[in-house]
């Protein structure tokens, strides 16, 4: 299980279903991709212009990531507890809300395939804490 103060039992059991250990991916980017929250380059040049997301491949799990993402964005107060808590603001401040959710949901998807391929815990030392508030 990825977390719940991440991403909850329902979008990690979904993951699991759809791509096992993540072991098919050689990085968090190639899952978020294929999720399909990554915007389309295209490339001339030097230049590199960022599109719109590609929403390509698993359409199922990009919305229960984006579902996620905006649920957390409700909870302004909460935001403190994440590691990405700092820039979330930022990234609120700059960009629509919605552009500003489909950044967040790539960057849970991007966390969520790296604890899912390394075995790891997601903001153990933020969860310690809010175990003692």
């Amino acid at each position: 299980m990825i977390g719940l103060w991440s991403i909850g039992t329902m979008v990690s059991t979904a993951m699991v279903a759809a791509v096992g250990q993540g072991v098919t991916f050689d990085r968090g980017r190639d899952f978020a991709a294929w999720v399909g929250l990554v915007p389309r380059q295209f490339s001339t040049g030097s230049r590199t212009i960022l599109g719109r997301i590609t929403k390509r491949r698993s359409r199922y799990l990009r919305m229960l990531f984006v579902q996620t993402a905006k649920v957390i964005m409700m909870r302004p107060h909460r935001w403190q507890a994440f590691s990405f808590g700092a820039w979330l603001e930022r990234a609120i401040s700059r960009m629509p809300r919605n552009k500003a959710a489909v950044a967040l949901a790539n960057k849970l998807a991007r966390t969520a395939w790296s604890i899912l391929r390394h075995g790891t815990r997601f903001d153990t030392i933020k969860e310690e804490t809010m175990e003692a508030i």
